[in-house]
């Protein structure tokens, strides 16, 4: 009884350490590749915002394939025909299509986002009440950082539909009453377009003309670009900007009126 201990014992061992070493060779043949894409040749391959997307999902896959590659060879080396596993998983590939389906979904619309570049890494994209830069586009989920609260949200691929990307500009409205001209409306407009470009953040703006004839005022528009993540920021900057405008050109801006008329 002893002795079939000892080499139940000994088989136990030796099963083990193969095992080990099976999962150790795994994570250094893993660190070896991702450390070659850090290479200063793979960061001029990469170093566009497309290109960067590429790495992140490239990166991915390949975690997952050394994950399941390590595990099929352990079970192996443990006494499991995996050669007989894998032949059965065509019996149960319709439970199991059933059971991984948002799983496959995810891993699809992964790849939908990447071919189509639906959003890449860097840009802003909304899901829901959460805008966020994204940090990585993994095969089931991307992880973005929200610019308000610097938390990290994790979004399933497969609801892409419920993604915008924001992009770099702001519309603003800016009113005058009736009683102002045109041309000195315009002027106005001019001293505030300046003071609006003197905003570290601001990237350009520009004048696009009369927008739409109110009821209490006309609302002339400028267009302000800057970085999607400094829009919120840079649209009370741009406020300000206008009401010092106004203010310099002697122009009040214009309150909600009501006629009431008498019969």
């Amino acid at each position: 009884m002893e002795t079939i201990e000892k080499i139940f014992g000994e088989i136990w061992k030796t099963q083990l350490i193969k095992s080990l070493i099976v999962i150790i060779v795994s994570l250094l043949l893993y660190k070896s590749i991702t450390f070659i894409f850090k290479g200063k040749k793979s960061e001029k391959i990469f170093e566009s915002k497309k290109g960067n997307t590429y790495l992140k999902m490239l990166k991915s896959i390949i975690r997952y394939i050394f994950i399941i590659v390590t595990v099929l060879i352990i079970l192996q080396i443990n006494g499991i025909n995996v050669g007989s596993m894998l032949a059965g998983v065509g019996i149960l590939g319709v439970i199991i299509g059933f059971a991984v389906q948002d799983a496959l979904k995810d891993i699809i619309k992964g790849f939908d986002i990447i071919s189509d570049s639906y959003y890449q890494v860097g840009d802003v994209i909304k899901y829901g009440n959460v805008v966020g830069k994204v940090l990585v586009i993994g095969i089931k989920t991307t992880k973005i950082e929200d610019v308000n609260t610097k938390n990290i949200v994790s979004i399933s691929n497969r609801n892409i539909d419920q993604v915008e990307v924001v992009s770099n500009m702001i519309n603003i409205k800016i009113p005058m009453p009736y009683e102002v001209k045109v041309a000195d409306a315009e002027k106005a407009i001019d001293d505030i377009v300046k003071l609006v470009k003197e905003n570290e953040n601001v990237e350009k703006c520009e004048y696009r003309g009369v927008d739409e004839l109110a009821d209490s005022s006309i609302n002339y528009q400028i267009k302000v670009y800057c970085n999607p993540i400094l829009k919120v920021q840079t649209r009370r900057d741009a406020l300000r900007c206008v009401l010092i405008g106004l203010d310099m050109n002697n122009i009040q801006v214009p309150y909600n009126q009501l006629d009431i008329h008498n019969k």
